[in-house]
């Protein structure tokens, strides 16, 4: 499996600031409705379910929200960077500026857990992270997240 897989370059999007972890869950809703077709109202559902059982925020500036969607039929994400990180009750308490969601079907087993793993091994990369902060281009975004996990496998 590989990002390029999973995510689309229309699901890659820079986002000056948000007012709140609801607001930008909100936010990836949309982007995931716009780049994959999901019903907006139902993945920011079942994100802020997702959210209520711990919170996502892996640490470093890292968040990985994700949630089980019924209309769709494989693993898809949608990645935000923030000009201004917000607070998203991560680990470290520190503030959020790099999101990786992830939607999976209600079904996806081990395909959504694959998939979790390579997102989160990707973004613990401090090199990748700075990487991603120092572009705010979308485009450029997506080709660096694509593109850092094909020079791993070298």
């Amino acid at each position: 499996m590989e990002l390029s897989s999973i995510l689309k370059p229309e699901a890659v999007k820079v986002i000056a600031a948000s007012t709140s972890k609801k607001r930008l869950l909100h936010d990836l809703g949309d982007l995931a409705a716009a780049a994959y077709g999901v019903k907006p109202e139902a993945a920011v559902e079942a994100l802020l379910e997702r959210e209520t059982l711990g919170p996502t925020g892996v640490g470093h500036g890292v968040a990985l929200p994700h949630a089980r969607l019924t209309d769709i039929d494989r693993v898809v994400g949608a990645f935000i960077l923030l000009e201004k990180p917000i607070d998203f009750e991560a680990v470290d308490r520190q503030p959020v500026d790099v999101i990786f969601a992830l939607f999976a079907p209600e079904e996806a087993g081990v395909e959504h857990l694959k998939a979790l793993a390579l997102v989160s091994r990707s973004l613990r990369e401090a090199a990748l992270c700075t990487k991603l902060r120092a572009n705010a281009d979308p485009a450029t975004l997506y080709t660096i997240l694509t593109e850092s996990q094909g020079a791993q496998a070298a």
